[in-house]
This record gives structure tokens, C-alpha cells and sequence, in this order.
């Protein structure tokens, strides 16, 4: 990232980024506009939370349908359940977390950490020291050292304590990529890095009712093409930068598709 007083702004300039920025705008006014938002928008909301939910597991390897993620209860024990389990719970308790964001971000991501592990992980909710492994074989990138680990996660946290005037895309983007990139915990790094996404694009008013979930729209563009964009985010040129925040304004625009066909379906009575 740059070192400008506001890098973020930066970001948004580059080639490409304001029409993404201006694409996903439009898609979400429209789906706001639904006339079932203005009487059922909680039951939009909760279906979303669920197909983020099992968006964000089948990026961690776990794909179920969704409807056996409805009927599920027990989301205990080992494999897929544990990781659709954690899914669940981090996006439960994303929306308990907006306040506390923009004052102690890395405090928030120590919860969502503790919260994916449930236990599990005797390091859980802190970052990983020098010589611990990470269990994260879906993302293949080169594991940044502890040390370097620690540096850019209070860069991060002081860019978003900071505020700025950049597009609420851009500052999701950037906190899921390089929350994903760091991998700054032992486990559930990319689980903890979409419920981030989502936190920033809920707590910045672009998506206040959280209708909209890019993890799902992340799981519809597929495994390879998100290892592809985050790749290009590690990279560290413009382009690259470029390429991966359009891609999460992509997974953005297919959680607005997901939600207005859900809309769709209240207005007919089908759901």
C-alpha cells in the first residue's frame, strides 16, 4: 500500500476502481429500493446472513447446499460441519462488533478469531507467533514471518482507526485482502477476513441492513477466480490493487442478485 497520507484514496483512483465503485453503488440503491425493504427487510437480512454464511464456509473448503444449511443444527465436530459452524457464528457476531470497529479493529479481529475457533485453538483470538503453522490450505500464497505479520496488522488497524474518505469498496477490499494475505492467525484466516469484509461494508452505511453478501457473491465467482484476484493483491502493483477490488465489487453485485431475487421471492410469497 502506498504511504500517502490516505493510501486508501489512492487505491480508488486507479484504473478501473471508480467504475466498480459506481457499479456497486447502483446495484445496492436498487436492491434497497425494493419494495419488500420496506416492510419485510428483516427477513432479507436474516437470508443473507445465511448465504454469506454458506458463501464463506465453501471458500473454506466446506460446500453444502443451502438448504441443508437451514436444517442443520448441530454444527459440531470436525471437517465441513466445524467450518460451516464457524461461518455461522462469525456472521452472527459481525453485527455485534460495528461499534467497536472503527475505535479497536484488531481487537475485533482477535473476537472473530475466538469466535471461528470456538475453543478449539489454544492461540485462539491472538495473532500467530514466529514458528507456529497456519491451517489454511485453500490459500497458497507465500506466509508473510510473524514479525511482518504483526507490522502490517498495525498498519491496517491505524488506517481504519484513521477514517478515510475512499469508497467503502475500496477500504472492504483492502481489509479482507490483506486480512487473507497475512493469514495472522493459526486458523479460519479467510473465514475472519470476509466477516472483516463485511463489517466494513455494513459499518461504512454502503450496505447498513447487511442485504448484501459478498461471500456469497466470493463463492458464486468460484475458488480459483478469488485465489486468482487475492494473488493479485499480494502482488502489490497498481494493477493488481486494481484487480481484486474489482473483483470483490464483482462478489459484491452477486450478494445484491442473491438478495433481490430473495426479495423477489417474499413479494410472490414463494419464501
Amino acid at each position: 500500500m502506498s504511504t500517502n497520507a490516505d493510501p486508501l484514496v489512492a487505491l480508488g483512483a486507479l484504473p478501473g476502481v471508480p467504475d466498480s465503485v459506481d457499479s456497486v453503488r447502483k446495484a445496492v440503491d436498487r436492491v434497497y429500493g425494493h419494495r419488500v425493504m420496506r416492510r419485510r427487510s428483516n427477513e432479507v437480512t436474516a437470508e443473507a446472513a445465511l448465504r454469506g454464511a454458506r458463501g464463506s464456509a465453501a471458500l473454506s473448503g466446506a460446500e453444502w447446499a443451502l438448504e441443508e444449511v437451514r436444517r442443520r443444527s448441530d454444527f459440531g465436530g470436525e471437517g465441513d460441519a466445524r467450518v460451516m459452524g464457524a461461518a455461522l457464528r462469525l456472521t452472527a457476531e459481525a453485527g455485534q462488533l460495528l461499534s467497536i470497529w472503527r475505535q479497536s479493529p484488531l481487537r475485533v479481529l482477535a473476537r472473530l478469531h475466538l469466535v471461528a475457533a470456538a475453543d478449539a485453538d489454544e492461540a485462539a483470538g491472538r495473532p500467530r507467533l514466529a514458528g507456529e503453522p497456519v491451517e489454511e490450505p485453500l490459500i497458497e500464497l507465500e506466509l508473510p514471518d510473524a514479525k511482518e505479520v504483526a507490522g502490517r496488522l498495525e498498519g491496517l488497524a491505524q488506517l481504519v482507526i484513521a477514517g478515510s474518505s475512499a469508497p467503502a469498496l475500496v477500504t472492504a477490499a483492502v481489509v479482507h485482502g490483506e486480512l487473507a494475505a497475512l493469514r495472522p492467525f493459526g486458523s479460519h484466516n479467510g473465514l475472519v477476513a470476509r466477516a472483516a469484509e463485511r463489517i466494513v461494508l455494513v459499518g461504512s452505511g454502503l450496505d447498513p441492513k447487511s442485504i448484501c453478501p459478498a461471500e456469497a457473491g466470493h463463492a458464486e465467482l468460484g475458488r480459483a477466480a478469488y485465489a486468482g484476484a487475492l494473488e493479485a493483491y499480494a502482488s502489490g502493483t497498481p494493477e493488481g490493487m486494481a484487480a481484486w477490488i474489482a473483483h470483490c465489487g464483482k462478489a459484491v453485485e452477486l450478494g445484491v442478485r442473491e438478495s433481490t431475487a430473495v426479495c423477489e421471492a417474499l413479494q410472490r410469497g414463494a419464501a
